[in-house]
């Protein structure tokens, strides 16, 4: 997406987005265990969730998967309003800020019933929406990068840097196995992988 933001120095990037891609796997576990079988950044499996639940004639999941969906696009909508006046750190803060709320209002007791689990599905979803618009690379959405990446492999076309490919889809996995592990074991922390993970992304965010 070229109107996404561009980090500098191309390995130290590349672990920038293994954490966010983790993070995004841990979010969306999150939000598929915890708050309605729906999912925080996953956009194409809540449309499929709407018309599904609406063909079986269950819409449980209908107002839960509209709420992310409308969260999704408000947080790449925020994004793409801000234009040339976004920089990376203010931005991985907001998300970062959001996944916590959401986190937070779990660990809190929300979220157990439709209506309190709207409210952090909101802000999960608008995080996944700003990570989704802000970055140089997909960190949320895979389709197109299993796509291309099967491409050059069948083509014997794969270069040095679809390790970094494949390490991505790698940490997606890698997130949603360590909430899974986490709701297991403390259900309260279930959202906390997230936030980790992005205060991670900080960390290995590069600087320029």
């Amino acid at each position: 997406m070229s109107s996404a933001i561009s980090t500098p120095s191309a390995a130290a990037d590349e672990r920038f987005l293994l954490a966010l891609s983790a993070a995004s796997g841990a979010t969306d576990a999150f939000a598929f265990l915890c708050l309605g079988k729906v999912f925080a950044g996953v956009m194409t499996g809540n449309l499929v969730l709407v018309g599904a639940s609406v063909g079986a004639g269950d819409r449980a999941v209908v107002p839960r998967a509209l709420t992310a969906l409308i969260g999704y696009a408000l947080g790449a909508a925020g994004v793409a309003l801000a234009g040339a006046r976004r920089s990376p750190r203010p931005l991985l803060a907001v998300q970062t800020a959001l996944l916590a709320l959401a986190a937070g209002g779990w660990a809190l007791g929300s979220g157990r019933s439709l209506g309190s689990q709207l409210v952090p599905l909101l802000a999960a979803a608008l995080a996944m929406g700003v990570q989704a618009r802000a970055w140089s690379a997909p960190t949320t959405y895979f389709t197109g990068t299993v796509t291309g990446l099967a491409g050059r492999l069948a083509d014997r076309a794969a270069g040095h840097g679809d390790r970094w490919v494949a390490g991505r889809l790698a940490a997606v996995v890698a997130g949603a196995a360590v909430t899974a592990l986490l709701v297991q074991c403390c259900p309260r922390a279930g959202g906390g992988a997230g936030v980790a993970l992005c205060l991670a992304a900080f960390a290995l965010l590069p600087r320029g």
